[in-house]
């Protein structure tokens, strides 16, 4: 992670845009966390994502990763699933059926180091995943979303039509 963190605030990060299979980023980055599915008896629901996108593949898969890893901690039962939104173009949702998120931790929830009331209370969290997830989707200009409810889930989107919205 700290790696992660020096090479994301360096100016020159190493980032080689092109296109790629989506469906592959995502699979790699579940295999890595297929142990830990099994481990806590969490049900994985995988689409077909029959996309191919313009993005830096090692960056998105770390970001992939990052959500992955919190939905996996914050879920104790349940889901998770990886789906193409069908009401936004080229928008990849990460949902579970986790703890949530509290409303009033929602518009900080991108700031470095910050935690929240999950964050205090687990004791899990140091609040740079997400911070580093905000700041390369927004170098592979892909915007991120996320929407929770306390004790219902979290979802996150990913829009990945930066080259549709590059050329408009």
């Amino acid at each position: 992670m700290v790696l992660q963190y020096l090479r994301v605030e360096s100016p020159s990060a190493d980032l080689v845009i092109r296109r790629c299979s989506l469906d592959e980023i995502v699979r790699q980055e579940v295999r890595r966390y297929a142990r830990l599915f099994i481990q806590k008896q969490i049900k994985l629901e995988l689409d077909s994502l029959h996309e191919e996108v313009l993005t830096d593949p090692k960056w998105l898969g770390f970001v992939i990763e990052q959500v992955l890893s919190n939905a996996l901690k914050y879920t104790h039962q349940g889901q998770i699933s990886i789906y193409m939104d069908s009401t936004s173009p080229k928008t990849l949702v990460i949902s579970d059926t986790g703890i949530g998120i509290a409303p009033e931790d929602l518009p900080r929830i991108f700031e470095k180091g910050y935690t929240g009331f999950t964050g205090r209370q687990e004791k899990h969290s140091t609040g740079i995943g997400l911070y580093l997830c905000k700041r390369i989707l927004t170098r592979l200009s892909h915007p991120i979303a996320i929407e929770s409810e306390l004790g219902k889930g979290t979802k996150v989107k990913i829009r990945l039509d930066a080259e549709e919205r590059l050329f408009e």
